[in-house]
């Protein structure tokens, strides 16, 4: 066509390396897709097993993901996207490339062709097509085909040598005669275009309407559009970073997905082995019987044990069990906070052999960074904050681990289109998943797990000390197992002791103020006191005031703190308690309920609502260091105000006190009672958007928790901050969580700053006890 460019272009040009153009890359990604996924690569068997396709559908889902990648990418023969990757045009493409793409599939000459295979459908392509970068939606900023500028049309280049190419090579897949002539017109909403849009959109809908059916043929549609899409992001960043990083195609798929099953024998000897060695440096080991009984339990369950009764190294004897049962290549440990997931990679995962185990969570590659000066810990990871193209690098880096321990947003994001996450999912499906602390899964996140639960196969251990019985039911309605349950405590002598033993004794005080001399006193006796409040200002007030009392300073943590001054403190407070020899004080916020071995003598703690209540008590007499006949002293003040809590909870907490009472209380006491006093729960659902937009992906929101902060830089900090980002470090050290009345006006901000950073006052930080917000210049 006239004005058409000798070649078209899928990439920038890059300096030092060769062009990418349209064609090669839609012939590398439907290459990457057959290499990955075909019937040759073990990954093939375990993506169709995870998303419930049968052995004899396979070959039709590698078909449409085939015919996807080479059409996912033929909108950039436009001239905005063209203009863009020569660095010619600087302002927004007028309409998204993959926009594009799927609306060429809507011409009516390009659907009745495709549909003279009669294998094909249709809107399962397209929607793989159109969503593949997460950024198509029925309305709103990704609204299918809505221009992002003033412009009202675009020259297509549908007539170029490249795109009849790549027709031509879906013709060979097909097995069609001859490709049709596509429009020589420029992209407007007037016809053809526009008519092929309405047929879209209205295809759109059918298909969500379609998806609700509950029928078989439902469900294999749902899982084969799943699937396709899932697997054309896949490809596509394949396809894209091993150009770009210039590795060797072939070898570099094989390595990760047809590398054999992981053996027990390598799960015990990287990380079941090591783990028990650190043990017995400190105490003889010997396996509790409800360790060994995890590993029976099957590939759903339920795992609920005390605090500090050894769930981890059960979770990881039940791994060792699924890689005798079924094909695996990973094991993933999720988290729900980076600290409980890092300490989950210090104890267990950092002991793998180095290239094996990973960290992720959104600041791990500064978390692994901090632990080199630890010989035991080991890994290599990235910086936060991506863009799509090292989302992928990140991603993909990961793809040839074998352990896992990362926050569980990393992962199950994929339920909400998170990109990062939905290039992870060919290592979700090729795993064991153990998930911990479900008790602390907000409405959303708990509803996300249900989703994974419902619509995909894959091994799943879910661990805590406490669960809601709504919670517990609805897991128990996806096929989890609950284990133990009342009729094996007679076989689990060790697991009975534990639970069983009392631990505390329990009392109610009026206010923190009256618990302060109580606090310091047992510090002067050489106990270990351990002060948990709801707020960060009500801990770094506390601490002021423990600090007059003593005149030394307890150790204060909590989340507000500049992250490598918060890893010092973290440290800090795990090794204070851990000894037994010396008197510890810290005053910590909720930072100190999940995963840290915190062994405190003298717990005081505010009123929380009881899973949380009954995680902090499980940081007192952890170990019965001072003996079976030691009783920890607890103490549950009422808060200043009800805050983050909702008060309805925090009403049923004192209902559960009352019921404790004041004698001597063990942690299955704990668990009997929250059963009868929990609140009423109304049973979840499982929704994700991944399961229901059909044609259409936009992010959604993982957790339901309101965001109150802002990662921030000091003003202080700022010299040392702009050093790292030329050096292209991350600053993840600097930052700091700010409250958005502390974050300092956008004028005069360092344009060099990326925008997801705000600037606050380096006045209001302190070291030892972190930002005070009230000190702060800000916005208001």
């Amino acid at each position: 066509m006239s004005g058409s460019p000798d070649r078209l272009l899928a990439k920038s040009i890059r300096s030092g390396r060769d062009p990418v153009t349209l064609e090669a890359h839609a012939n590398d990604t439907e290459r990457a897709a057959a290499r990955l996924f075909g019937p040759e690569s073990r990954w093939g068997t375990s993506f169709c097993r995870f998303f419930r396709i049968a052995e004899e559908a396979r070959p039709r889902f590698l078909l449409h993901l085939r015919v996807a990648a080479l059409f996912h990418d033929l909108g950039k023969a436009n001239e905005d996207f063209l203009a863009a990757v020569t660095r010619t045009r600087t302002e927004p493409q007028t309409v998204r490339h993959e926009h594009l793409s799927a609306l060429v599939l809507h011409l009516p000459e390009v659907k009745a062709w495709l549909a003279k295979n009669a294998a094909l459908d249709h809107d399962v392509v397209t929607a793989a097509v159109l969503s593949h970068h997460v950024k198509a939606g029925q309305d709103g900023d990704h609204r299918w085909c809505e221009p992002q500028d003033g412009k009202k049309s675009v020259a297509l280049y549908l007539q170029h040598a490249e795109v009849r190419a790549i027709l031509s090579r879906v013709r060979e897949l097909l097995s069609l005669d001859d490709a049709p002539e596509l429009p020589a017109r420029r992209w407007s909403h007037a016809p053809p275009f526009g008519e092929a849009l309405k047929r879209g959109r209205d295809a759109a809908k059918a298909l969500q309407r379609a998806l609700r059916a509950q029928d078989e043929a439902s469900r294999a549609r749902r899982a084969l559009l799943l699937a396709t899409k899932a697997g054309l992001i896949a490809a596509d960043a394949v396809a894209s970073a091993v150009v770009r990083e210039g590795l060797s195609f072939e070898a570099w798929i094989d390595e990760v997905a047809r590398r054999p099953a992981l053996t027990p024998e390598e799960i015990h000897a990287a990380v079941i082995a090591p783990r028990i060695q650190e043990i017995e440096k400190r105490q003889p080991y010997k396996p509790h019987r409800f360790q060994e009984a995890a590993a029976e339990l099957g590939p759903r369950a339920l795992l609920r044990a005390a605090c500090g009764a050894g769930k981890t190294l059960a979770a990881w004897k039940w791994a060792e069990a699924q890689a005798r049962t079924r094909p695996i290549g990973r094991v993933v440990f999720l988290y729900p906070t980076r600290g409980t997931a890092t300490e989950g990679f210090r104890d267990y995962v950092g002991a793998a052999p180095e290239g094996e185990g990973a960290l992720v969570h959104a600041s791990s590659r500064y978390e692994i960074e901090a632990m080199r000066d630890n010989p035991a810990d080991h890994d290599k990871a990235t910086r936060h904050h991506l863009n799509e193209a090292d989302e992928r690098l990140f991603a993909l880096g990961l793809w040839s681990r074998t352990y896992f321990s990362a926050t569980v947003d990393q992962f199950l994001g994929f339920l909400e289109h998170a990109y990062r996450s939905l290039c992870l999912v060919p290592v979700l499906a090729d795993a064991a998943v153990i998930i911990d602390e479900v008790h602390s899964f907000d409405p959303r996140m708990f509803e996300a797990l249900l989703a994974l639960l419902d619509h995909f196969d894959v091994p799943v251990l879910c661990m805590t000390a406490t669960l809601p019985p709504a919670r517990r039911r609805a897991l128990e309605a996806r096929g989890l197992v609950t284990y133990p349950r009342e009729e094996h405590r007679a076989e689990l002598e060790d697991l009975e002791r534990a639970e069983g033993h009392p631990r505390y004794r329990i009392e109610q005080a009026a206010n923190t103020s009256a618990c302060v001399e109580i606090a310091a006193n047992a510090f002067r006796e050489g106990r270990r006191v351990l002060c948990v409040v709801n707020q960060v200002r009500r801990a770094q007030v506390l601490t002021r005031q423990l600090e007059a009392a003593l005149g030394a300073a307890p150790l204060c943590y909590h989340s507000r703190f500049k992250l490598r001054d918060r890893q010092a403190v973290h440290t800090a407070t795990v090794e204070a308690f851990q000894q037994e020899s010396q008197a510890a004080l810290a005053v910590t916020t909720q930072v100190c309920e999940m995963s840290l071995d915190l062994d405190a003598d003298l717990l005081i703690t505010e009123l929380a609502p009881i899973p949380a209540l009954v995680q902090r008590f499980g940081r007192a007499n952890r170990k019965l260091a001072r003996g079976e006949a030691f009783r920890a002293r607890v103490i549950v003040v009422p808060p200043e105000n009800t805050l983050p809590y909702d008060a309805s909870e925090l009403d049923a907490t004192k209902r559960f006190l009352d019921a404790i009472g004041s004698g001597d209380t063990s942690q299955r006491l704990l668990a009997g009672l929250f059963e009868i006093h929990a609140n009423a729960e109304r049973m979840p659902d499982a929704w994700a958007r991944f399961l229901h937009e059909g044609y259409y992906a936009t992010p959604g929101t993982f957790r339901d928790i309101e965001e109150r902060s802002r990662p921030c830089i000091l003003d202080g900090d700022l010299e040392e901050a702009r050093a790292l980002y030329r050096a292209r470090e991350p600053l993840d050290g600097l930052v700091v969580p700010v409250p958005f009345t502390s974050v300092l006006p956008s004028e005069g901000r360092p344009s060099w700053l990326p925008g997801y950073y705000g600037v606050a006052d380096g006045a209001a930080y302190d070291e030892r006890i972190g930002f005070l917000a009230e000190a702060a210049k800000g916005k208001a």
